[in-house]
């Protein structure tokens, strides 16, 4: 079944996935960026782009901070 053909919801695992591999390539390159994702939970201060796609794969791992 091409990518077109599957419902959205089948499609949100891959589409999260893209999503966290574009966020981390950013992130490496912005402080600010690290500080919103520490700030919703994420703990990426301090990881390699590697460790924080993984990291961006799952759930936070706190409450997010206002």
């Amino acid at each position: 079944m091409s990518d077109h053909e599957k419902a959205p919801e089948e499609k949100l695992p891959e589409i999260n996935a893209m999503l966290a591999e574009w966020t981390a390539r950013s992130a490496d390159q912005s402080e600010m960026l690290i500080q919103r994702l520490e700030g919703m939970g994420y703990a990426v201060a301090g990881k390699s782009e590697d460790e924080i796609a993984e990291i961006l794969k799952k759930p936070p791992t706190r409450p997010a901070s206002r």
